[in-house]
């Protein structure tokens, strides 16, 4: 799981939460009009592989892994390293178990855990459910006529009641962009 990146870059001489108008090397094609938008929902990303559910976790620099951590990803910018470990017994995750049916039809990929105790629920899901990233539909349904500049994403953006916006292309390249991005809050906060 590399992280995806943001469609613009960071802000790094000022408030590194913002982006400034300057296209993130290797997202060139969102800007160009290629690939899909799809709505980014406010979760926390799990991965099923072999039939078994992980769970995101990040490390921040210096922190020691776990035991049956697997790096995924490391961050040179921020120096925190992400990777998974196995959903365990313990309470600490009892909303992925609630949300993982433990069937043998889970395919393998990343997904988002969503419900009534994930990140104060912002997407108002009345029980815990997995919804698999990339799925075309429901509520990753592509998203016809984003913009596809700085301001006019940022003012598509503005007063939207969701987290963001992923952009999928057709050979697997994804970017994002986030409301908080650009200094803006989801509508219902």
């Amino acid at each position: 799981m590399k992280k995806i990146p943001t469609v613009f870059e960071r802000d790094w001489n000022g408030d590194r939460s913002r982006v400034v108008d300057q296209v993130h090397v290797g997202c060139e094609w969102v800007l160009a009009g290629e690939g899909e938008a799809t709505r980014k929902l406010d979760g926390t990303c799990c991965m099923v592989r072999g039939n078994r559910l992980y769970k995101r976790r990040e490390l921040r620099k210096n922190e020691v892994a776990p035991p049956n951590f697997e790096q995924a990803d490391f961050d040179a910018e921020t120096g925190k390293t992400v990777g998974w470990l196995p959903v365990g017994e313990g309470p600490e995750d009892r909303y992925h178990r609630e949300a993982w049916t433990g069937s043998d039809t889970w395919p393998d990929g990343t997904y988002e855990l969503l419900g009534p105790k994930v990140q104060g629920n912002p997407e108002r899901f009345q029980h815990h459910l997995l919804i698999r990233h990339g799925d075309k539909l429901g509520p990753t349904k592509p998203i016809p006529d984003v913009p596809r500049s700085f301001d006019g994403l940022k003012a598509w953006l503005a007063g939207q009641d969701i987290e963001g916006i992923v952009f999928h292309h057709p050979d697997g390249r994804m970017a994002k962009i986030k409301l908080r991005d650009f200094g803006l809050k989801r509508a219902h906060q």
